[in-house]
């Protein structure tokens, strides 16, 4: 199927969000490219509206330009080499604003692709224990192409049509549950105990912190405003806060919880937010190209390089595909079947976010959840990528800058945007159990996994098996076993990788 044909096949039936600004203003007469490339007022939106939520996206997803070297710069590798923090900086910035324009020109939806992080986790925590570096990043760029050469191929889409409905929508709503929960403990909402349940409320079950009293405030100041129809709600919002935050930082001169030297427990999740003593500073791209590409297999072995790519594949293809799926559902694009505008050239731009990752060693990019908050202020196209990628590309220059935007700010619009999503649920049927069950466990399992993909596989593991043991095995899709079965897979990886290793 070609772009165009899945362009009209998948707008069909699709009725654009009612606009809440006019959408044939100035904007739209000194523009009609723009207009008409982007498709701005088929869809119900205006320039204005996707300027400024290509804008409030970037804001929400900010923190991992400083987030990303954070965990990439943290480890050494299997023959003690680091990653710079300033070199990943820079390719962060680079790879996000480069992969999320091209999404937002080809794919044309309001999605921004950055470093995942579930994937950088992996990376520094569990993969440069036994490789080096350039070897892992090689892996990514592997795992990149192959996702690449699954959605060319239309493989990807004939997974994603194979999903029931009913799945579909509840990775919707697990995804607004699970970035609530990101903005709960990003926060400091909820917090780990020493002992017994696994989450609390804020520190020994009270709020006592101040950054997570301007989260609340944050919180409360975006609901009102959303609530009321303010238009630029979220961005309003944020920029209030920050302002607040700013403030406060001034007198109380409070820590940072991960300080190494002297951390702070009720201080700023990732940095204070003060007014930067430089706001420019020149990038260093000298990471780009430090790749080998199929080192890890001659340093570990095929097979036990293969397992790690297999992880990177299912965790790659999984996240992205649910990210996907319920952004298109929020943005107004999504058929009933799921599907949305464009869906192969989505899928496949979205794989060479992992190549292109790979290749700086910044690590995988993928479509964040992050744009929610971008589309919950009115983004309905690329334009508005086209807009968080440019500024992504200027972070680059601003980092100390955008240091300025603490993280409870940002997880204040991201628990707003869940609670937006999880609305989505109306729409299961959980009268029948065998519907219900899967979908429960996938709603369920990504926030309190704290990933995406482990919602979806166990949701498919669950809605194979009910469909053959109660006697409707036709409600599933072959592809479906077949995915189940490589999940299967998947969740015993450890045992496995042991088995090989041994």
């Amino acid at each position: 199927m070609t772009s165009q044909q899945e362009q009209n096949g998948a707008d069909e039936h699709v009725e654009p969000p009612a606009p809440t600004e006019r959408t044939d203003g100035p904007a739209r007469a000194g523009a009609p490219f723009l207009d008409r490339f982007f498709e701005i007022t088929r869809r119900g939106s205006t320039i204005p509206r996707e300027i400024r939520g290509g804008l409030v996206t970037f804001v929400a997803m900010a923190y991992i330009v400083v987030l990303n070297p954070l965990i990439l710069s943290s480890s050494s590798d299997a023959a003690q080499g680091t990653l710079g923090f300033v070199q990943v900086t820079a390719v962060t910035g680079l790879t996000a604003g480069v992969i999320t324009i091209l999404f937002g020109v080809v794919a044309r939806l309001p999605f921004a692709l950055a470093a995942g992080l579930g994937m950088n986790s992996f990376l520094a925590v569990a993969v440069v224990k036994d490789v080096t570096w350039p070897e892992a990043m090689g892996l990514v760029i592997i795992n990149g192409v192959i996702i690449v050469l699954l959605g060319a191929t239309g493989i990807r889409t004939a997974i994603f049509r194979a999903v029931p409905a009913e799945l579909k929508t509840a990775i919707t709503v697990g995804i607004g549950l699970f970035i609530a929960f990101i903005g709960f403990v990003n926060s400091g909402f909820v917090t780990r105990t020493p002992a017994g349940p696994p989450v609390q409320l804020g520190h020994d079950g009270s709020i006592d912190a101040i950054p997570t009293a301007v989260f609340i405030f944050a919180l409360l100041l975006i609901a009102v405003l959303v609530s009321r129809r303010v238009p630029g709600a979220i961005l309003i919002g944020m920029i209030v806060a920050t302002i607040a935050a700013i403030v406060i930082q001034h007198f109380a001169k409070l820590g940072t919880v991960g300080d190494p030297s002297h951390p702070d427990p009720k201080g700023w999740n990732l940095s204070a937010p003060e007014l930067p003593g430089q706001i420019v500073a020149l990038p260093d791209f000298s990471l780009i190209g430090q790749f080998d590409l199929f080192g890890a297999f001659e340093r570990v072995g095929a097979l036990a390089a293969t397992m790690l790519v297999f992880t990177l594949v299912f965790t790659n293809f999984f996240d992205a595909m649910g990210s996907m799926t319920g952004l298109a559902r929020q943005a107004g694009v999504g058929q009933p079947d799921g599907t949305f505008p464009r869906i192969r050239s989505a899928f496949v731009i979205e794989g060479m976010g992992a190549v292109a990752g790979g290749a700086t060693s910044g690590s995988s990019n993928t479509v964040f959840v992050d744009s929610a908050s971008g589309i919950a202020e009115g983004a309905r196209t690329g334009l508005a990528a086209c807009v968080t990628g440019v500024l992504f590309l200027g972070s680059m220059f601003f980092a100390p800058l955008i240091g300025v935007i603490p993280m409870e700010v940002g997880a204040a619009a991201l628990v707003v945007v869940g609670s937006m999503m999880v609305a989505q649920i109306r729409e299961i049927d959980f009268t029948h159990f065998s519907v219900a069950l899967p979908a429960f466990l996938t709603i369920v399992t990504m926030p309190l996994t704290y990933s995406i993909a482990n919602g979806i596989g166990v949701g498919f593991i669950t809605w194979a098996l009910l469909s053959v043991l109660s006697g409707r095995g036709q409600k599933a899709h072959w592809l479906l076993w077949a995915v189940s079965i490589g999940f299967i897979l998947y969740f015993v990886r450890g045992p496995i990788t042991a088995l090989i290793g041994g």
